[in-house]
């Protein structure tokens, strides 16, 4: 994982895991090949982490099991 600076305007999706009230959201980009980059969406200008597909992978797993 690797903090790096935001994107600005890319094709980040809100989680379905996050809550309505625009509390604890995360949002995630699925286009980008071998890595997963996720931020806060409350505070996008922070950057975002890039995390590994297949520990995503796994990650998304155990959050649906």
């Amino acid at each position: 994982m690797r903090a790096t600076p935001g994107t600005g305007a890319t094709a980040w999706r809100k989680s379905s895991y996050s809550n309505g009230d625009q509390g604890n959201c995360v949002e995630v980009r699925d286009d980008l090949p071998g890595f997963v980059p996720v931020r806060d969406s409350k505070d996008p200008g922070l950057g975002h982490l890039n995390i590994a597909a297949g520990p995503w992978a796994a990650f998304v797993h155990a959050l649906r099991g």
